[in-house]
């Protein structure tokens, strides 16, 4: 049989694949993860809401068109599209739009820093239970497991109960219940790591406990325990809400979603609508950040 490809064709054709495998080589991890993201569109549309949603709330000052603690009798429960009033006034006549732009602030605020703070406990506890293992690991992992006996929810409502209404006690509150998840994932990410070869072969070339962490396992831990906390926010705004909802969280006057929508719960046979809307910035902020989280887990995983 005569080998009708040219044999300069094939030598463009056998250097362009080496040239491609090499490219593919030498692209680094988080570009190849930034790749991954741009081709996912649900990713990006629901990252560019965010962030519409932190900026909103950051230029509150600047794009609200009035004082969110403003009230009037006289414009109370109006509808949306009232003249003065894109979105219609609450229960003591306060322009809407306001204060859903300040009540961003004050949900977000409250539904971040309490991941946040957990990242950091529950990240550190479960570093030190799976490097450390034996009884360290015992004490760290059972006492995690108490927390796990109790519903989530019944706990924040009782710790905040417990420690009254306020928006620093809700935070504490619901730091306590986000550690455990934490600390369980990055006990069970270490653990594995730390029995890997590469680590084997640094504590065998004389590094020290620090270096192993910082250098072999952090690097390994931080990715799944990141995706996994980015998930949870959507749930800390739902809880951080449903405590002031509840009278737990943020108190009279503060805009803030949940409270919002207490005080607007007796409104909503009158003015549906406007009585709905902190609801809607509630669903959908936590909805971006859930598939925020899936997108983020998609492309940092290795196997794809």
């Amino acid at each position: 049989m005569i080998d009708a490809t040219p044999s300069g064709t094939a030598a463009k054709i056998d250097a362009g694949i080496d040239l491609a495998q090499v490219a593919a080589r030498s692209r680094g991890y988080w570009r190849t993860v930034w790749l991954r993201l741009r081709r996912d569109k649900v990713t990006i549309f629901f990252g560019l809401l965010l962030a519409l949603v932190f900026l909103s709330a950051a230029f509150a000052p600047w794009l609200a068109p009035g004082d969110p603690y403003a009230t009037s009798m006289i414009r109370r429960l109006k509808p949306i599209g009232f003249p003065n009033h894109l979105l219609g006034t609450d229960e003591l006549g306060r322009d809407m739009l306001t204060r859903l732009l300040y009540g961003g602030r004050l949900s977000l605020f409250m539904g971040i820093t309490p991941v946040v703070s957990a990242l950091f406990l529950g990240g550190l506890l479960g570093l030190l239970a799976g490097f450390l293992g034996g009884r360290v690991n015992m004490l760290i992992m059972r006492t995690m497991d108490v927390f796990y006996a109790f519903p989530s929810v019944l706990l924040a409502i009782a710790i905040s109960g417990a420690l009254g209404a306020g928006v620093v006690n809700a935070i504490v509150s619901l730091t306590v219940i986000f550690v455990p998840p934490i600390a369980r994932i990055a006990e069970s990410v270490t653990t594995q790591v730390r029995n890997l070869d590469y680590v084997d072969a640094a504590r065998a070339s004389g590094a020290g406990s620090l270096t192993i962490i910082r250098v072999h396992i952090l690097s390994n831990v931080l990715g799944p325990v990141f995706i996994y906390a980015t998930g949870l926010i959507s749930v800390s705004i739902i809880l951080a809400s449903g405590l002031s909802f509840l009278g737990l969280g943020t108190e009279p006057p503060e805009p803030e979603w949940g409270l919002m929508l207490n005080t607007l719960r007796q409104s909503i046979y009158v003015n549906p609508y406007v009585a709905a809307l902190p609801g809607v910035m509630i669903f959908v902020t936590s909805l971006s950040f859930n598939l925020l989280s899936d997108g983020l887990r998609s492309a940092m995983d290795v196997r794809l």
